[in-house]
């Protein structure tokens, strides 16, 4: 694979960090219908931040933060984990697909350049802007004009909102400004979403709103294992051979993995108007993805590779 910027990118990673992002639309999913979504985030970012922080001590990882790093550090994780993984989680409850959830969330990085444009005066291309368009039609053609496939206009508006604090939490990545050990960032970002989302979860879900503990517990584990760990470690595999762009190329290819697990794992299909849309906006997204200037300052050796995206 080819990141971007022209750079090869290592096809065993790019094709194993594609699948394990696009995973995450379907453990969610899974997720949530066996527990409720605040307490299922609560338990997996607990669960991520003891592994991210007992992995550095066993790497013997360099803390290199400051009280103000950390504090700056610990906001950009909280927008980026409990409220955006808030957010969609809260979607999935109410019947968002797996495939319209991946589409939505592949449309961030060309929004996060748009926004960098529009608060930041950051040069915008009109192929930027076309590929942005197209990758809305494509959404629009997915939902067609029965809302009620896709959880209602409640659960695709909670799911818009999920994609504009992702594409925000991108932007917020460049306040942090020094580059903090990318497992201690992870683990101090897990660690501060964990405790806000067990408490919203207990007092509007329930001490043990579960349904199904063997299903929650599975999920749960992928979750934080897979999806916020081993994820992390190979977008940093990505981000040191490509750039802080590397990962962000590779999003146009998440809605098709994910409409294809989704079929498999969750029964979910779609009509053939659905599939053009689906193409439409994956081509637009790719377009405008694989040329664009990504809004993260081009990335040194040991940069951390979560100032380019966040984990899935």
């Amino acid at each position: 694979m080819t990141s971007r910027n022209g750079t090869s990118l290592p096809f065993v990673p790019a094709a194993a960090f594609v699948l394990i992002w696009s995973s995450g639309y379907i453990s969610g999913p899974a997720a949530v219908h066996a527990a409720a979504p605040f307490t299922v985030l609560g338990w997996r970012f607990v669960l991520a931040a003891l592994l991210a922080a007992g992995l550095a001590l066993a790497l013997r990882r360099p803390t290199r933060m400051d009280r103000g790093t950390l504090g700056r550090v610990a906001v950009v994780g909280f927008v980026m984990n409990a409220v955006q993984f808030g957010l969609m989680y809260v979607a999935f409850d109410l019947g968002l697909g797996a495939t319209l959830a991946s589409l939505l969330h592949a449309l961030s990085p060309v929004l996060t350049a748009l926004l960098a444009a529009v608060l930041l005066g950051e040069r915008v291309s009109a192929l930027q802007v076309a590929g942005f368009a197209a990758g809305v039609v494509g959404v629009l053609l997915v939902l067609g004009a029965d809302l009620g496939h896709a959880g209602g206009p409640v659960a695709v508006l909670v799911g818009c909102l999920s994609m504009l604090t992702l594409s925000l939490g991108t932007l917020g990545q460049r306040w942090i400004g020094a580059q903090p050990d990318l497992l201690w960032s992870a683990a101090a970002q897990f660690a501060v979403s964990a405790p806000p989302l067990l408490v919203l979860g207990w007092t509007t879900e329930g001490a043990w709103p579960v349904t199904d503990t063997s299903q929650a517990v599975v999920s749960v584990l992928f979750l934080a294992v897979v999806n916020s760990i081993v994820g992390l470690v190979l977008l940093a595999l990505l981000v040191l051979r490509g750039g802080s762009g590397a990962a962000a190329s590779l999003f146009f290819l998440s809605p098709p993995v994910t409409a294809v697990l989704a079929w498999l794992v969750l029964d979910e299909t779609l009509s053939p108007t659905q599939l053009v849309g689906l193409v439409v906006a994956v081509v637009g997204v790719g377009a405008a993805t694989r040329t664009r200037r990504t809004p993260v300052p081009a990335q040194e050796p040991d940069q951390d590779p979560q100032d380019a995206v966040g984990t899935q």
